[in-house]
């Protein structure tokens, strides 16, 4: 597992370079002791693994910019890609205070030759468009969610796909119109550097109101979409039942359609940002997930691989 005894350690993203797996994550001192306190503290953190089990803690990636910035506020969520020259992309969410205290996000990036030393560009490059994402002011939500970006090449070459999480800006009718309103927002690159918005991939009412952390993965021949939700962003038929957690959703392709109406949680409910990723060795899927609140109190490690597998139509985890 990948515990710091200064530091509580939780969303994160992995990456397997041919030679060696790197996890990115976010992190924040306990010297805050208040673990709510971490989110506007994050830096993002850097390790390496011959096995997925044992790491290595190398030189941090980056922390928040100075303001005014887009991203002076903290670093977020993200993921990490090769272009054909030979450079690294680091996607991350960038957040700055709005007025009230809330937070602005958007994606910018970062570029590294080698995985251990970053450059940022010192832009962002895609933001919420109003044309179909939900803005901060609407009085809906307690802030502009535009994160979480996961890139991947086109399977048939055409540029690249950015998944995000992100909010329509329109309900589905009923009695959580307003709050009830989680997608996947997509974009599209052809070089990495330059984006341009698709529109979401889902559309609001599935019982989300956010759909945080999303990933994309082919298990055995067959699609799905891995996500996590709070219990308090949860509406719908689930609502009262469901628990926080990792979520997911059967799909036709790493772009969807996504099956969200028959989502299902994996996992104990004291995991969180299910991240999923092929062992080399056995070709087995892995998934790892950070360990959220155990008997009350935060947690703030990532836990050692489970085999992630199907059981007829769902997955099941083995150690």
């Amino acid at each position: 597992m990948l515990r710091l005894p200064e530091s509580w350690v939780w969303d994160f993203w992995l990456l397997d370079d041919g030679e060696r797996y790197h996890v990115f994550f976010l992190f924040a001192s306990r010297a805050l002791k208040e673990p709510n306190a971490r989110h506007y503290r994050a830096s993002i953190g850097h390790a390496v693994s011959d096995d997925l089990t044992n790491w290595e803690r190398v030189p941090d990636v980056m922390v928040r910019s100075d303001a005014p910035a887009w991203d002076d506020l903290a670093t977020w969520t993200g993921s990490v890609v090769r272009h054909p020259d030979g450079r690294w992309f680091m996607f991350y969410t960038g957040s700055t205070l709005a007025p009230g205290g809330s937070n602005i996000q958007r994606i910018g990036y970062a570029t590294s030759d080698d995985l251990m030393s970053w450059d940022k560009v010192g832009h962002f490059v895609l933001e919420a468009d109003p044309k179909w994402y939900e803005r901060f002011g609407a009085g809906l939500w307690h802030d502009e969610a535009f994160r979480d970006p996961w890139v991947f090449a086109d399977p048939d070459g055409d540029g690249w796909h950015m998944l995000i999480t992100a909010r329509a800006n329109h309900g589905a009718g009923g009695p959580d119109d307003g709050v009830d309103r989680g997608v996947v927002g997509h974009a599209w690159s052809p070089d990495l550097e330059r984006w341009e918005h698709r529109g979401p991939l889902t559309s609001p009412g599935e019982g989300f109101g956010q759909i945080e952390v999303v990933q994309t993965q082919e298990i055995d021949g067959r699609h799905v979409l891995m996500f996590s939700t709070g219990a308090e962003h949860i509406y719908g038929e689930r609502a009262g039942e469901a628990t926080s957690g990792v979520w997911y959703a059967r799909a036709e392709s790493a772009l969807g359609p996504f099956d969200l109406a028959n989502a299902q949680r994996i996992g104990g409910k004291e995991l969180y940002v299910g991240k999923l990723i092929r062992d080399r060795d056995t070709g087995e899927t892995k998934f790892l997930a950070f360990v959220t609140d155990v008997d009350g109190e935060f947690v703030g490690e990532i836990i050692d691989p489970m085999t992630v597998e199907w059981d007829g139509d769902g997955l099941v985890l083995r150690a």
